[in-house]
């Protein structure tokens, strides 16, 4: 939507508003700013597609005249604060805390929104803190690179493209995928859809995805089979064997997150020890990583080393920032 439609629309609310009584779509294009003079098939065409949007938008638009007598007076429009204001909010703690937890799982993918809706809370006197009081810890983030785009061409219904680096194969392939949905399985995201050039239903690990994801095609263009259950895709087809266990050194009343996954854990006085399994070093790497010294890993070197590593290329990463703020 332009900006000059979208300032339009807004005059057209905050009009609406801001009377009690039923203007007709005459007075609402003299006193609107942004209908512009011009014919009059011009105007009703513009302001039929405006009263769409907002109705589409939610918006309860409602319609009537000012006279109770006279049944030939023309038709007009308002919108009724009582029905368009929100009640006040009001949160259980477990309910804010669980908000506070939504948005620290997506801090980073949609950070901008998030914040937003927190600012929004705290202002009307909720407090939502953003550590977790309930025992529980998000297991997946938002910082895939693909989870974005694809998020948006399963919304928009477009066809996507990208390269693809499978478990067996270290050079990625391109995919043409229509996209029926992103799911999250085992704290990894997939996007699941009809691969048409292997004419197939798959799914594919974001992880994998090399490069950017291209929409190509019009919007509307994917259909979604109705009976399709993208959980249970994730679960039979992304899902990948565990080849191995790793031992890790878990400070008491941490990571509670990693201790669902656990197959066994040994209590000890200040730390547990947890046998985690796992299908991918790299991937549970990064999750632990993510514990900071709340965790260590004992066992495997091939876990441990992979951890050892995202923590140097974490530390590069924030001495080169420190860097650009100094030049």
């Amino acid at each position: 939507m332009s900006a000059r439609r979208t300032e339009r629309l807004v005059n057209l609310v905050i009009c609406l508003l801001s009377t009690r009584q039923f203007l007709t779509a005459a007075r609402v294009r003299t006193i609107v700013p942004g209908y512009e003079p011009g014919s009059h098939e011009a105007f009703q065409r513009m302001f039929e597609r405006d009263k769409a949007e907002l109705r589409d938008l939610g918006i309860p638009l409602e319609t009537g005249t000012n006279s109770l007598f006279d049944t030939e007076a023309d038709v007009g429009y308002r919108i009724a604060r009582r029905d368009y204001e929100l009640p006040d909010i009001h949160l259980e703690p477990d309910e804010a805390a669980a908000v506070g937890l939504a948005a620290r799982l997506w801090q980073s993918g949609l950070s901008a929104a998030a914040s937003s809706a927190l600012v929004k809370l705290r202002a009307v006197g909720i407090d939502v803190a953003m550590d977790s009081i309930l025992g529980v810890e998000p297991v997946v983030d938002a910082t895939e690179p693909a989870l974005a785009p694809c998020l948006a061409a399963v919304q928009s219904g477009r066809i996507v493209t990208f390269a693809y680096r499978t478990a067996n194969s270290g050079t990625p392939e391109q995919r043409e995928v229509e996209p029926w949905g992103v799911v999250s399985w085992r704290g990894r995201w997939y996007v699941a859809g009809h691969d048409r050039g292997r004419d197939a239903a798959r799914v594919f690990r974001l992880s994998r995805v090399t490069g950017p994801v291209t929409q190509v095609g019009p919007p509307g263009g994917v259909q979604v089979p109705p009976d399709v259950d993208l959980v249970a895709m994730a679960a039979s087809m992304g899902g990948e064997a565990n080849i191995g266990n790793a031992t890790v050194r878990v400070r008491c009343g941490a990571a509670a997150g990693l201790r669902r996954r656990a197959r066994e854990i040994s209590r000890g006085e200040e730390h547990d020890l947890l046998e985690v399994p796992y299908s991918d070093p790299d991937a549970l790497a990064e999750q632990l990583a993510g514990y900071a010294d709340d965790v260590v890993v004992v066992d495997p070197p091939e876990v441990r080393a992979a951890v050892i590593v995202g923590l140097k290329a974490l530390a590069g990463d924030a001495a080169g920032d420190a860097a650009g703020d100094r030049a």
